[in-house]
């Protein structure tokens, strides 16, 4: 049996689609792993008070790297740019139940003189290094707080993905996105200073 060029152009073509059928393709601009995600975001509790209200977006690196909760990067995985999303998430999903053992009195001598309640310091134990703030001052002692300001609180997330790219192979090797470094720096300038603020609250 004899095929004309067309034929065969046309039997090369189903050959393509067939060896194609099955794969897995991606959008422009879908969140898949090891892209880098540009989130506008607000972070409240049920009832409605902010707790952050995204003054500057979230850039993360995405695909199990631990810049976000597990919950949010489940739900934000083959989103695309545009797409808003609403996740709530409870304690546990977040930053964990409040645990009382957490909070420790301590002699006041042990704090530089112009501690003041909301400062952050870090704190070395055996399991390695924890960010306690001062919540109280009295009579000699100081109350600190190893608990995160937002343990036992659900967290109402409502996100909006600004923009997605690949990130580069340098970004996957350090397993965090570069866009976000001064960022960074910043924050732990912050800390080292003694706010209590703490920067971002999505991780």
């Amino acid at each position: 049996m004899r095929f004309s060029l067309e034929s065969a152009a046309w039997l090369r073509y189903v050959s393509t689609l067939t060896r194609d059928y099955g794969k897995t393709h991606t959008m422009p601009g879908e969140i898949i792993k090891d892209s880098v995600v540009t989130l506008h975001y607000t972070v409240s509790d049920p009832d409605g008070t902010v707790f952050d209200d995204g003054s500057k977006p979230l850039i993360y690196l995405h695909g199990g790297y631990g810049g976000i909760f597990t919950k949010l990067e489940e739900a934000l995985h083959g989103k695309k740019i545009g797409d808003r999303l609403t996740i709530k998430l409870q304690p546990e999903e977040a930053f964990g139940d409040y645990d009382e053992d957490l909070v420790v009195v301590e002699d006041a001598d042990l704090f530089p003189e112009n501690a003041e309640i909301g400062m952050a310091f870090e704190r070395v134990s055996d399991a390695g290094e924890e960010i306690f703030r001062i919540t109280d001052i009295a009579d000699g002692k100081v109350v600190v707080d190893g608990n995160h300001p937002l343990a036992g609180v659900a967290l109402v997330f409502d996100l909006t993905v600004a923009s997605v790219r690949a990130a580069t192979a340098e970004e996957i090797a350090h397993g965090h996105t570069h866009d976000d470094d001064e960022e960074d720096e910043d924050e732990d300038e912050d800390h080292h200073h003694g706010h209590g603020g703490g920067g971002r609250i999505l991780h």
